[in-house]
């Protein structure tokens, strides 16, 4: 059975940072593209950072030089480090992954709230 687990969320104040993980269960992860996606309220949800089997890695523009991805193919691992948060980063954030199929979008993570408030 398939599971992505997340963990890391909470309240952080601006200017902070915060580190969300992900773990991969029952798929081969290390062949999947993973990434983050993340929903603010009354917005749609929106990829903020992934990252391909060959460590090819794409950034939202609203994060590039804060966030940064990883993933630990031996542990199926998938990270987001977030640096200089932002109150408009306040968002409930996704683990996915997917194949390379567009029609398919893939395994997704239950979600966490990351809040950026003072």
């Amino acid at each position: 059975q398939v599971h992505l687990v997340q963990s890391g969320g909470g309240l952080t104040e601006p200017g902070g940072s915060r580190t969300l993980s992900c773990q991969g269960t029952g798929f081969s992860f290390s062949i999947y593209i993973v990434g983050w996606y993340r929903e603010a309220p009354g917005k749609q949800r929106e990829l903020v950072a992934d990252i391909t089997r060959a460590n090819v890695i794409s950034y939202a523009d609203s994060v590039k030089g804060r966030f940064t991805i990883s993933r630990d193919n031996d542990n199926n691992m998938l990270y987001l480090q977030m640096n200089n948060l932002k109150p408009e980063d306040t968002a409930v954030y996704y683990c996915n992954a997917r194949s390379t199929n567009p029609d398919w979008q893939g395994y997704w993570g239950h979600g966490t709230q990351v809040t950026v408030s003072s």
